[in-house]
């Protein structure tokens, strides 16, 4: 009886997580629409429901009527995983982000997250680096000189930012001593680590920001130099499952802030699942409003501020955190 409970538990947790993230994934996109509207002195969709809240379902409908184009001489099993690689590792993300407290079902502790691994944080890294995978391919299965020029560029990006993305969590893994995502949170209890490591803040939101591939980042697809870069050739859902991946990433980033630097869940009156989703809408809007207003970077002004810049900051930040740690110990 206790196995059946526990499975429909979590077929619930899974349920629920998959609708969150498709429904806000879908409502992301109309809200960065309305906004980059208004900093570009637009009105943005307004034709499809009031104030066009039913555009996303209209997106969505336009995206699954559309043919779905293979080129000629394109990979076509490569060509057609690539997009759901992208999408897959976004949400498999998700699951080891606790949402809020464990609360108690008919008299059993159920945490409020898929997975409550003691490794989460390797885990979010091991699928934040299967995901370029998804663009490299799709660049490459394509077979178009274009779009293999943004899956490279995508996997450089992913190289550089990966690196300055992990080296700027150590310091909150040795504050928190482990790599639980549920004890992070718990660790934060007096103090969030935003107070305590603000370099560390600084560096995470700018490698995000690049693991995300976007404005002022979106070299892999940037249009005035490759047209569309890695998903030049899909159409379809297709195409339409690669923007799913980008903007599930962006509320998996939200959350990771979150919890990594915001205190998780915690906050004052109000339930700690809003406290969560309140933080990670700051996060989202934070990251549209950038990239409606900053221009896109050269390819090598990229790479140079991952490697000479981001890097070194954070190798001080752990030497510096180590030697706090250590004459506090005393």
């Amino acid at each position: 009886m206790d196995y059946l409970l526990g499975l429909i538990i979590l077929l619930l947790k899974i349920g629920g997580m998959l609708s969150g993230l498709l429904l806000a994934a879908s409502y992301l996109v109309w809200l960065e629409r309305k906004l980059l509207a208004r900093l570009q002195v637009r009105l943005g969709p307004n034709r499809a429901g009031i104030f066009g809240l039913l555009q996303p379902i209209a997106d969505a409908i336009k995206m699954l009527c559309k043919e779905d184009i293979m080129p000629a001489r394109a990979d076509p099993a490569i060509f057609r995983l690539a997009p759901a690689v992208v999408a897959v590792t976004a949400m498999l993300m998700f699951a080891v982000v606790p949402l809020a407290p464990e609360v108690r079902v008919l008299g059993r502790p159920v945490p409020m997250l898929i997975g409550d691994l003691n490794v989460g944080l390797l885990f979010v890294f091991a699928l934040s680096s299967l995901g370029v995978y998804g663009v490299a391919l799709g660049g490459w299965a394509s077979n178009s000189k274009f779009a293999l020029l943004g899956g490279i560029r995508g996997a450089a990006q992913m190289i550089s930012y990966e690196l300055s993305l992990g080296l700027s969590l150590v310091p909150i893994v040795m504050l928190a001593g482990s790599f639980s995502l549920t004890a992070i949170v718990d660790a934060q209890a007096g103090v969030p680590y935003i107070v305590l490591q603000p370099v560390s803040f600084v560096i995470f939101v700018i490698s995000a920001m690049a693991e995300s591939k976007r404005i002022p980042f979106d070299l892999p697809e940037a249009e005035n130099e490759l047209g569309a870069g890695f998903h030049m050739e899909y159409s379809g859902m297709r195409f339409g499952l690669f923007f799913l991946g980008e903007y599930v990433h962006i509320q998996v980033l939200g959350a990771l802030i979150a919890v990594f630097f915001l205190g998780g869940w915690r906050g004052p009156f109000l339930p700690p699942l809003v406290w969560l989703m309140i933080k990670i809408f700051i996060v989202a809007l934070i990251m549209i409003w950038v990239r409606g207003t900053l221009p896109r970077l050269r390819y090598d002004q990229l790479m140079a501020i991952g490697w000479k810049v981001l890097i070194p900051a954070a190798l001080i930040n752990i030497l510096l955190t180590g030697a706090f740690i250590q004459v506090a110990m005393r």
